[in-house]
């Protein structure tokens, strides 16, 4: 029996293989926070100070509370307790409960979760923003 690339099934696969970490200024979390594309080996490898989630689609659970999860999980494995920003690009049912259930967990961790609070208008639209410097 021949296992290609397409024809392998794994019960479970790594985005991010083992290693050494990798330090970052900021991330963007891919494929509007999908928890089949990033995982808690991903935050235990790829540590930022930012770290931006995109997703607004809840049928398709976008953001992931399991991506959420993740990076609680993985930055509890850190040997530093940095400052972690995680910057929402949208704001959803999911982040506000996450926020809400796990505030106290995201204070232990350092991890500050930024609320925009400004608003940019180009000709007929508007949209939220935030400013981060580096």
């Amino acid at each position: 029996i021949s296992k290609g690339p397409g024809n392998s099934k794994s019960s479970k696969s790594t985005v991010v293989p083992p290693g050494p970490p990798i330090y970052l200024d900021m991330v963007y979390i891919p494929n509007h926070s999908n928890r089949k594309n990033v995982d808690v080996e991903f935050f235990k490898r790829v540590r930022s100070s930012y770290y931006v989630v995109s997703g607004n689609d809840s049928a398709a659970e976008e953001p992931s509370r399991a991506v959420l999860d993740s990076l609680l999980e993985g930055k509890a494995q850190w040997d530093s307790n940095m400052q972690v920003t995680l910057i929402p690009t949208h704001d959803s049912e999911v982040m506000r409960e996450w926020y809400q259930e796990t505030h106290e967990k995201q204070q232990d961790l350092n991890i500050m979760v930024l609320a925009s609070s400004s608003t940019v208008v180009m000709q007929d639209e508007s949209f939220p923003a935030c400013k981060i410097e580096l």
